[in-house]
């Protein structure tokens, strides 16, 4: 808990510096961000969390992993103010806490205490899980939602199998899901025509490509033959050979904006989670 008390009088401090600059000040939070950033990812998670900026005031919280020797934990606080117009400003705080040994395994006990009450608690998780491991099963039972990106994933798709088996115990998104939204809007649009389609062919990330298909069996209730070329994000869809027209902005969502959207609902998604049911190994036998 002397962790805990370090970081409330650093951000109590900063508050009253806040305060002093004589300009309205709305700290009102929405939720608690919890984000799991492995030392890799720091910078990128940081650079999402700028784009941010004003539009989901919270308490977040950065835990970063360290590996290697040593146990503790060393916090930083920290209050962003964001213009609001009319001289007012949002302010969000930001914790940044590299745990290490023993802190690193059991984050709940830190993590709990900086909850705010009565408001919801996402956790944004950088990487693959470590499925079996302590940490997601903890941050798992104190949050409300898990928010991943499969695309991050080495091994596709048999995590998917490891990512339904979290889905009885807290609501799920999947960024990449999330971007392949135009796309299934207008493999939608070729209904009925598209029940009797055969193959899908995708041009883009493998996660997102695995997802399209998934989700067409899930919906028609059998086989879709996938095949793929690889591209930095989903640039052209074929069904049977014919193109699917690409939809207007398909491509121009930032990492940002795609969270941003995640962080604005609190319910499961019963269609992505059959989605990710039919994109495990055993479900796509002529996939390639």
């Amino acid at each position: 808990m002397g962790v805990v008390a370090d970081i409330e009088r650093k951000l109590a401090r900063q508050r009253c510096r806040q305060e002093a600059d004589d300009q309205p000040e709305l700290r009102t939070s929405t939720m608690t961000h919890i984000a799991w950033v492995p030392p890799p990812w720091v910078s990128r998670a940081k650079r999402v969390l700028a784009g941010l900026a004003e539009r989901h005031p919270a308490r977040t919280i950065l835990l970063v992993p360290v590996p290697g020797p040593g146990r503790g934990v060393d916090a930083r606080a920290a209050i962003h103010d964001f213009p609001m117009g009319d001289g007012r400003e949002v302010l969000s705080e930001v914790i940044e806490l590299r745990l290490r040994g023993e802190a690193a395994r059991h984050p709940a006990s830190i993590v709990l205490p900086l909850l705010i009450a009565d408001l919801p608690a996402f956790c944004r998780w950088r990487g693959e899980p470590g499925w079996d491991g302590q940490a997601l099963a903890e941050l798992v039972d104190v949050c409300d939602r898990l928010v991943v990106d499969s695309s991050e994933w080495q091994r596709l798709p048999a995590a998917y199998a490891s990512l339904a088996g979290l889905f009885d115990r807290i609501a799920v998104s999947d960024l990449a899901w999330r971007r392949t939204l135009p796309w299934r809007a207008a493999l939608a649009g070729r209904w009925p025509g598209i029940r009797r389609m055969e193959r899908l062919s995708v041009e883009g990330p493998r996660a997102d490509a695995l997802l399209l298909a998934a989700w067409l069996r899930s919906r028609l209730r059998r086989d879709v033959a996938l095949t793929r070329r690889n591209a930095p994000s989903v640039v052209a869809v074929r069904v049977d050979g014919e193109p699917v027209e690409r939809p207007p902005h398909a491509a121009t969502l930032t990492g940002s904006d795609l969270l941003s959207a995640e962080l604005d609902t609190l319910s499961r998604d019963p269609i992505f989670e059959a989605a990710v049911r039919a994109a495990g190994p055993a479900s796509q036998p002529r996939s390639r």
